[in-house]
């Protein structure tokens, strides 16, 4: 890896995180894309969640559970999930170059 690419690594995750963790907080107050739709449509109160929803949600409501003050519970929620995205690119990135690798010694 290059010196570029580690700096644009770099940059690159403290920008999302700064996006995560603070623009989140107003970001999280908006209705997503779905539930807009269902207010829009006059269903949204209909909504229910099951317990299965309820037990297995990591992150419900884009909230850390057990985390009482508004904006920290929120912003933690953007971090982690920023985190859990950058690892998950990296791990695919690096699973494909390994793959390419393979390939190519065959």
């Amino acid at each position: 890896m290059t010196k570029n690419t580690k700096l644009l690594l770099i940059g690159g995750m403290g920008v999302s995180l700064v996006l995560g963790g603070v623009v989140s907080y107003w970001a999280s107050s908006s209705p997503d894309g779905l539930e807009w739709v269902a207010e829009e449509k006059g269903f949204l109160d209909k909504a229910e969640e099951n317990e299965t929803q309820k037990n297995v949600a990591p992150i419900p409501d884009y909230e850390v559970p057990g985390v009482e003050h508004g904006f920290l519970k929120v912003s933690l929620a953007g971090i982690i999930g920023t985190l859990l995205c950058f690892g998950l690119a990296l791990l695919l990135g690096w699973m494909l170059k390994k793959r390419k690798q393979e390939a190519a010694a065959t």
